[in-house]
């Protein structure tokens, strides 16, 4: 069928087959594979070795998956969320938001502005903001329907002042431009990245390895039913790839030995609950071995930990996701808007740095330190000479982390580091 499209995965990992796009979906390309480019955000050499592995894996994969055209999906605005959303989550706190006082105090928002929360999760920063600024606007951003039925929520109890919006990072700029929101209008813009606190609590959204669920991990929730899960990733990649995976998005050290793990467990038997996959992860080292790592509060973490991280970020192409964001961000921020940036881990958080620093992050080996260290110099000199190019004036020099009360009242925020900025 010389028409058909294709799903795929948008590779941050490997490759960006693009032939042309879907409004608000994830990429589609031909069945030939004819145009398509390298998009990467690693420092392994090995990654560039495995990513025609990778791209053959997954191409095999998505031709047996689809055999017609894809169905279309919701789009963004439209939210799909389960209808008892509302009466699951009420119970309990959804959400402890991290860095709060820090980041008001950043962001610094004045009365009757307009501020983007970028990732409403359980709307914990949008809240405070809402009961600290008087006739504040905030639009809430949220690529899961299950935030966004929170965030209609919230707008009943704020009339005119919270507005949802359901959609990816990438998608952000298409859907304001309907909704007539300008570029150069936004007064203030935060982006908290990661996985909120109400997805890893919920044991059928398969984030957490010490909730058994399915192996799921799609922050679209089924808003895009085609799309892979992770479940699909660990059934049907190759063990280079997998490994591949491993060490781009988890740093795993161990990458070979538990990619070859889980090859052979998924032979006898395939792979679909979180807390198999936390087994067969854990199977490939010794009894001593699987809590003998240690958070940054000394406390012992599985081993599998790294695991899910990389498999949950290539899942949702999350990297790719947060670049786009912050882009967006800047289009949209007017001249002297502030912009915050919590990020959860290395990846993230180094991404966001140089962004910020005005790096070139089209680049394939753009991770590489080598061409870190030479594209610091070009930027000292740079900002030495006062160029009018770079578009952001740091806020606080150092990253901004939890203090030590806040980090024993919400462990969970204890690898939370914070950056923010001033638009040029």
């Amino acid at each position: 069928m010389a028409n058909q499209t294709i799903l795929v995965k948008n590779f941050s990992l490997e490759l960006l087959c693009y032939r042309g796009t879907i409004p608000c979906g994830p990429l589609f390309f031909s069945p030939k594979g004819d145009h398509f480019k390298s998009t990467i955000f690693h420092d392994s050499p090995m990654i560039l070795k495995t990513k025609v592995a990778v791209w053959r894996a997954w191409r095999t994969f998505t031709v047996s998956l689809q055999s017609s055209a894809v169905s279309s999906s919701a789009g963004p605005g439209s939210p799909t969320g389960s209808s008892n959303a509302s009466s699951v989550f009420a119970e309990k706190p959804l959400h402890t938001p991290v860095l709060v006082k820090e980041v008001l105090h950043y962001l610094d928002i004045q009365p009757a502005q307009v501020v983007l929360d970028m990732t409403f999760g359980g709307g914990g920063h949008t809240k405070e903001i809402l009961n600290t600024v008087p006739k504040v606007t905030v639009l809430a951003l949220d690529r899961d329907p299950s935030a966004i039925s929170l965030a209609q929520q919230l707008a009943k109890q704020h009339p005119g002042r919270v507005k949802p919006l359901l959609c990816r990072f990438s998608e952000l700029e298409a859907l304001l431009n309907r909704l007539n929101v300008k570029p150069g209008s936004i007064d203030a813009v935060l982006l908290d990245a990661g996985c909120s606190s109400m997805q890893m609590d919920q044991a059928e959204r398969g984030f957490s390895l010490s909730k058994d669920g399915p192996l799921d991990m799609r922050m679209d929730a089924e808003r895009y039913p085609d799309m892979p899960c992770a479940a699909d990733v660990v059934n049907t990649l190759d063990q280079q790839a997998l490994a591949s995976i491993l060490t781009a998005y988890g740093e795993e050290r161990h990458a070979r030995k538990i990619a070859s793990a889980i090859v052979e467990a998924r032979r006898v038997s395939p792979i679909t609950r979180t807390q198999q996959l936390a087994s067969v992860v854990a199977g490939a080292f010794p009894a001593a071995v699987i809590y003998a790592r240690k958070d940054r509060l000394q406390r012992p973490a599985h081993v599998a930990t790294k695991t899910f991280q990389a498999l949950r970020i290539f899942v949702n192409d999350e990297l790719n996701e947060l670049l786009a964001g912050l882009r967006a961000a800047q289009a949209m921020l007017k001249p002297g808007g502030r912009l915050c940036v919590i990020t959860f881990h290395s990846l993230e958080d180094r991404l966001v740095k140089r962004f910020l620093q005005g790096e070139d992050l089209s680049n394939l080996d753009h991770f590489s330190q080598r061409k870190h260290s030479r594209s610091k110099e070009k930027l000292k000199s740079r900002n030495s000479e006062g160029d009018s190019s770079v578009c952001w004036i740091p806020l606080r020099k150092k990253v901004i982390v939890p203090e030590k009360d806040d980090i024993r009242d919400n462990p969970r925020g204890r690898s939370a580091k914070l950056r923010a900025a001033l638009r040029n």
